[in-house]
């Protein structure tokens, strides 16, 4: 399966069970009124954060590689009321027909593409999708290895009547010259009547701010500002979690 479907089927129904936080769409509710509408949600999911923005009145589309993402999204968008684009297509070929004023990835989604020359095209596509003035927010993440006293242990929520939806990450393997964690994991739907499962590769693929920057440039955009998400200083060879605002280098 390509890491880019990972999000289909069971999984999708355990993503909304068992995600263990929720976005804060202040921040980027704060962005898209700095740099502009209208504004492009990559990796949207089913809504959150963007349906939130949409709330608040900014003009928000959405894109998210998963059919099944994007069918739940238009769901939640019919049920809330708002009236919104959101388009099946992948991070690294999107081809729409709007140029945006902002672009953002909600939390670091940007980390599910799975290596360096995937995220280097998603870079051009951005760069081919924004306005001459307009920037993107890429939050990054450098993860841990999964501690060893947490493989083989699950975590569940009920999903209706009798219905268990059912996470265990199974192994890990963790590459630091590949920047790759790739941890093999189990979903289940248990029922009175059975038991469904599926058994999927989560990879997160990070990057280092060095890195990263060199990415950005090979696509043709200039990082304007890195920020340590902790202590919202510059990001330096330490930072573990940090965010990239970026513009075309011509812009």
């Amino acid at each position: 399966m390509e890491p880019a479907d990972f999000y289909s089927g069971i999984v999708v129904d355990a993503y909304a069970k068992l995600k263990s936080s929720s976005f804060e769409f202040g921040p980027y509710i704060d962005f898209v009124r700095a740099a502009g509408e209208p504004a492009l949600e990559i990796g949207c999911g089913d809504g959150e954060p963007m349906l939130d923005l949409c709330a608040a009145g900014l003009d928000v589309d959405g894109v998210d590689s998963s059919a099944d993402m994007v069918r739940r999204c238009r769901e939640n968008a019919v049920e809330r009321g708002i009236s919104t684009r959101v388009h099946h297509q992948r991070a690294e070929s999107l081809d729409l027909e709007r140029r945006y004023s902002s672009i953002y990835f909600a939390g670091p989604t940007f980390n599910l593409l799975a290596d360096d020359r995937t995220a280097t095209r998603a870079l051009h596509a951005i760069a081919r999708h924004l306005t001459d003035d307009g920037a993107a927010l890429i939050p990054l993440w450098i993860p841990d290895p999964t501690p060893a006293a947490d493989l083989q242990v699950s975590r569940a929520a009920e999903d209706g009547p009798a219905v268990e939806l059912r996470y265990t990450p199974l192994s890990e393997t963790y590459d630091r010259e590949a920047r790759t964690r790739t941890t093999t994991s189990r979903y289940e739907r248990i029922t009175p009547s059975g038991t469904e499962s599926a058994d999927r590769e989560w990879i997160i693929h990070w990057h280092t701010p060095r890195s990263f920057v060199a990415l950005c440039e090979d696509a043709g955009l200039e990082v304007v500002r890195l920020v340590d998400d902790e202590t919202n200083a510059d990001a330096s060879d330490t930072s573990t979690g940090f965010t990239a605002t970026v513009r075309n280098a011509s812009g």
